[in-house]
């Protein structure tokens, strides 16, 4: 057993990985920054698909789109091994257990994220995407829920879960604990200011985001009408359906676009432990 956490935390530091982790969070980047393009599309005409899905025909429809995608699979499967074996042995330098369970908790609830991401680039690249978005699942995967015993509990708790996450991202945004990602030295000067502020920025607006889709999840249990939860893009266009809406989901689309220009950032200076 010893031997095979030797090796793993070996595998961590593996340049090749640690290169190709960057080429994935690249490509999280671009992801976020067609989206909030989409979002700002959608605050000002109604029309378009916000969700990963929705971004990543958006890609493939580019020229050498598909092939971008290939690449971007890669990469981000490269960001689901790195943070696999953080979350199992990662931040072994933390001090406090329960800091470290935390961070380790966080990590492998980024590898299943950057997976999802992964199989949605794979499939698109493929050309079978198929023509409907995240959100049809969503809904699904509720009405399912709902049809079980305690269903409507269930459907409650993902919602509180999805809200639990949104506030994670917004308090990291809030006391800058997302440049605990980064090396010593990223956020420092010039460059380092530019880097703090689409961070705080792209994180908060992220978790506002995320919050409007834990918000649904929970309409949709207290309704008890799958209809009404959704992913990313339904939430937006909830957020486009409210007084100045338009102008409230333009501050969103920022946000995720910032969180896009955080995630090349990320990619430059990101920690290796």
């Amino acid at each position: 057993m010893a031997e095979v956490e030797q090796k793993a935390r070996q595998a961590r530091h593996n340049t090749l990985l640690h290169a190709a982790a960057r080429v994935g969070l690249v490509s999280y980047g671009v992801v976020h920054l067609v989206i909030g393009w989409i979002a700002l599309r959608i605050a000002w005409s109604g029309g378009g698909d916000a969700s990963s899905t929705g971004a990543l025909r958006e890609i493939a429809d580019k020229p050498f789109g598909e092939a971008l995608l290939w690449v971007a699979a890669a990469g981000l499967a490269a960001l689901v091994v790195w943070q696999a074996l953080t979350a199992l042995w990662g931040h072994q330098s933390e001090s406090d257990d329960r800091r470290r369970v935390v961070k380790r908790l966080a990590a492998a609830g980024r590898a299943i994220v950057y997976a999802a991401l992964a199989g949605s680039a794979i499939r698109t690249a493929a050309g079978s995407s198929g023509s409907g978005g995240g959100d049809s699942t969503d809904e699904g995967i509720t009405a399912r829920l709902l049809a079980v015993p305690s269903g409507r509990i269930l459907v409650a708790l993902v919602g509180a879960a999805i809200i639990a996450v949104a506030v994670s991202h917004v308090r990291r945004g809030v006391t800058d604990g997302f440049t605990h990602d980064l090396v010593a030295g990223a956020t420092t000067g010039r460059s380092g200011s530019g880097v703090l502020a689409v961070g705080r920025i792209g994180y908060v607006g992220k978790g506002v985001a995320i919050a409007v889709v834990g918000a649904l999840f929970g309409w949709a249990a207290i309704s008890y009408d799958p209809d009404k939860a959704g992913g990313l893009d339904d939430a937006l266009k909830t957020v486009r359906e409210q007084p100045y809406g338009p102008v409230l989901l333009t501050l969103v689309a920022i946000g995720l676009a910032s969180f896009g220009l955080f995630a090349f950032a990320w990619a430059r200076y990101a920690r290796s432990r």
